[in-house]
């Protein structure tokens, strides 16, 4: 007799996803009265991201000051490193707040809190207005948490990142006697980011929250508004890389098609997983491939998953807009200066991980307490799709990161580059 093998089909997230979409498009049109019923799947699925998404930074942030030796060696090195991340940063909102002012990607829907999203707009505002009439001390003394235990039990990300960076200071001047401590930090953040991968894949269950809720509440129309938002985004995204990383690495000879196609194997993964975190070996490995110092790698790209968030960037200037947008808010040029001057720190220490940037701009719209923060629920609904376009711009930048630097040193070998790039036509 013939054995026959059973194939069994199992969808990936992505696709997974797309049916949890289409099935809350379908239940939010034809049975839109059970969708409260189902919004906490929503809730349960953030609820854990922000659960696992603090000590996953803080695992983050502290091995990569660590792992770049001695604060006394990181001299001038370190020292163009975060020149150069801020600059991109710093240029990148500018331009996605100019952008997203040009396009208006939330004009055409308005959103009214309900009265469940009422009370969470009450208390947010409650506390925002205790923070913000302590003027411009009671925002430095925000930062500081009142115990390591505080920061990450209220979800705070300046916090989380303050401890962070003082914890990997501490542990590089003690040298030898903390590494026990970075080992532990190192082996956490394993633990983390495989937590964090098993969390995700309850995401089409908070999709299929969001939509559900999102179309029951404000019709279909309100979805074509978000896939313009999501395409604003993307487009600008790819721009982004096409005109600004690609005219960079024009700059230094380097052809854009073929340092694109140099890391293909990454791209199509994090297009896969919205997340860059498994291909940052791999990363690594091609640059000093490409004629990338080791030293330059090692300390530019565990750096740049955490301060050189580009895409990030400009998804915090498009949300903003997009929330002014639908909520019929105005800002005075103080408020705006804050929130920008905000953005800049908040995004740092986040990295292409789902929901995190739900989390940053939630932190970033504290700064303004008239925003309610009830208008998040309709980015969550589709945070899913814009994080591929986000992770994918954070992934171009922090490869692109380390050919400035080392051509900033001097150091970069323009032959291995030219070698690594003209095998791929072989």
């Amino acid at each position: 007799m013939k054995n026959y093998k059973i194939y069994s089909y199992r969808p990936g997230i992505f696709v997974q996803v797309i049916a949890a979409t289409i099935g809350a498009l379908f239940f939010g049109i034809f049975a839109p009265n059970y969708a409260h019923d189902f919004h906490w799947l929503t809730d349960l699925f953030l609820r854990l991201i922000m659960m696992a998404v603090g000590p996953l930074l803080f695992c983050i942030v502290v091995s990569g000051i660590t792992d770049a030796g001695s604060l006394s060696a990181l001299g001038r090195l370190g020292g163009r490193t975060l020149i150069y991340f801020e600059v991109m940063t710093t240029l990148v909102l500018g331009l996605s707040l100019c952008g997203a002012f040009i396009l208006h990607p939330g004009h055409g829907m308005h959103y009214t809190p309900s009265p469940d999203d009422a009370g969470i707009v009450a208390s947010y505002v409650a506390n925002a207005h205790k923070v913000s009439g302590q003027g411009i001390t009671g925002f430095i003394l925000g930062i500081v948490p009142r115990s390591p235990v505080a920061a990450f039990t209220d979800g705070n990300t300046l916090q989380i990142l303050f401890f962070a960076i003082l914890t990997g200071c501490c542990l590089t001047k003690i040298g030898e006697t903390g590494k026990p401590i970075t080992q532990l930090i190192n082996s956490l953040s394993v633990l983390f980011s495989q937590m964090v991968k098993i969390i995700i894949k309850l995401a089409p269950l908070g999709v299929f929250g969001a939509i559900y809720l999102t179309v029951a509440e404000y019709g279909i129309h309100s979805i074509s508004i978000l896939i313009k938002f999501i395409v604003y985004y993307s487009l600008f995204i790819s721009l982004f890389i096409a005109i600004i990383l690609g005219g960079i690495l024009k700059i230094f000879g380097i052809n854009p098609v073929k340092f694109a196609r140099y890391f293909r194997e990454e791209i199509l993964i994090v297009t896969a997983t919205t997340s860059s975190d498994s291909v940052l070996p791999s990363i690594m490995t091609k640059l000093e491939r490409l004629g990338v110092p080791r030293q330059i790698v090692g300390v530019v790209v565990p750096a740049g998953y955490s301060l050189n968030l580009d895409a990030l960037s400009i998804y915090l200037g498009f949300s903003l807009i997009f929330i002014l947008d639908v909520s019929d808010t105005s800002l005075n040029w103080i408020q705006f200066i804050s929130i920008l001057a905000t953005a800049l720190i908040t995004s740092k220490g986040a990295h292409g991980v789902p929901g995190v940037a739900i989390v940053v701009l939630a932190a970033t719209i504290a700064s303004v307490p008239t925003i309610p923060l009830s208008c998040l629920v309709l980015l969550i609904a589709v945070d899913w799709f814009s994080g591929i376009p986000r992770a994918l711009g954070n992934l171009a930048g922090n490869c692109v990161a380390p050919i400035v630097i080392s051509a900033w040193e001097g150091k970069l070998d323009r032959k291995m580059v030219q070698n690594a790039l003209s095998q791929l036509d072989r």
